[in-house]
């Protein structure tokens, strides 16, 4: 018994709804974020700051992107593992951060990897597999960074957020990114043991040849940790990216004269980043401003300012990215509409 495609009237239902439900959740968040915060004064700091290093700290942010680009061809190559041409993977790392800004539930991954099975012609489960790896090393990269952050910006030891132990959460995050990159490794240098256990344990049929096919392709997205000089490569730019993202934060904080130095930012790298590991709304609405706010508080940074500064930090930050995504969209065949036809292999 087969199950018809949804109509278009029911696709249009289903898109209301979620559009609907995630402008709920992201205002709920926003309200929660600026729960205490005089709005007036809020507004009068954003009207007073100083856009200069605003600016600076967007086009730092912004640069970010072309980072992204250059590690992942590092990790995602062609079939002869030579990489993949630059532009369609530039479009499909726009569009699908463009996607992250205006949808919930981090879809503008799932976007991004469909973008470049269309644009490159690589295996959806090969982009798949990359970009679960580069998620990998971010988390890698930013706890170390927020270590680092501990250890330089003054902080008591111990500090909690949320009530929960940074540090404590922090090892936690090392810890399952360490397992989760030892998983992988051990994929590529044992590449035959996967597929004799999916044979040993499923009867033979098409179920098994699925599952089989689907690791040849989660393979093939981790070939480049074979080569120690593109781990390397993948190691580097992730600690360049991260140290750049946090640059941005530190620069633009003196748009709003928060005394912090950059052991600070790498601290508000780190608790932003894990207060919006699990994304819940479009854009990270409210989520983003409810991290920022709580990782000044660690300084004494009142919330007015801290709010003034996450709003505008975030708004700005916004606009160069979504921009792009919308005109690599326009420049593709790719379409936010096809993704429900995303290949699975």
């Amino acid at each position: 018994m087969t199950n018809p495609e949804a109509s278009p009237a029911s696709v249009s239902r289903r898109r209301v709804v979620a559009g609907v439900i995630g402008a709920a959740v992201a205002i709920a968040l926003l309200l929660w974020a600026l729960r205490g915060v005089h709005i007036g004064e809020v507004l009068r700091q954003i009207r007073q700051s100083d856009p200069w290093p605003l600016a600076l700290g967007v086009v730092l942010a912004s640069i970010t992107f072309p980072i992204r680009l250059v590690r992942w061809r590092l990790l995602l190559r062609d079939e002869a593992g030579g990489p993949l041409k630059a532009w369609p993977l530039w479009h499909a790392t726009a569009i699908g951060f463009m996607a992250n800004n205006v949808l919930p539930f981090r879809a503008g991954e799932l976007v991004r990897v469909f973008a470049a099975t269309r644009l490159s012609g690589v295996r959806f489960t090969a982009a798949m597999s990359s970009v679960a790896v580069e998620r990998i090393f971010d988390g890698l990269a930013i706890i170390g960074l927020l270590g680092v952050g501990l250890l330089t910006s003054g902080l008591p030891a111990g500090v909690r957020v949320g009530g929960v132990s940074l540090a404590r959460g922090a090892q936690v995050a090392g810890i399952m990114s360490l397992a989760a990159l030892t998983l992988a490794i051990a994929m590529v240098a044992f590449p035959d043991a996967a597929e004799r256990m999916v044979r040993r344990v499923l009867p033979g049929g098409r179920l098994t040849e699925r599952l089989v096919a689907l690791i040849g392709g989660i393979r093939h997205g981790l070939a480049s940790l074979r080569s120690p000089a593109l781990l390397l490569g993948v190691i580097a730019w992730s600690l360049a990216l991260w140290l750049l993202n946090a640059l941005a934060m530190w620069v633009s904080f003196a748009a709003f004269d928060i005394p912090l130095g950059v052991g600070g930012a790498l601290v508000l790298q780190g608790v932003l980043v894990l207060g919006i590991s699990v994304q819940l709304t479009p854009g990270f609405i409210g989520q983003f401003e409810a991290a920022i706010v709580a990782a000044l508080g660690l300084y004494g940074i009142s919330n007015d300012l801290a709010s003034s500064y996450a709003i505008a930090y975030h708004g700005a930050t916004f606009i160069p990215i979504t921009l792009a995504g919308a005109w690599s969209l326009a420049r593709t065949p790719v379409a936010l509409s096809d993704l429900r036809g995303a290949p699975s292999r």
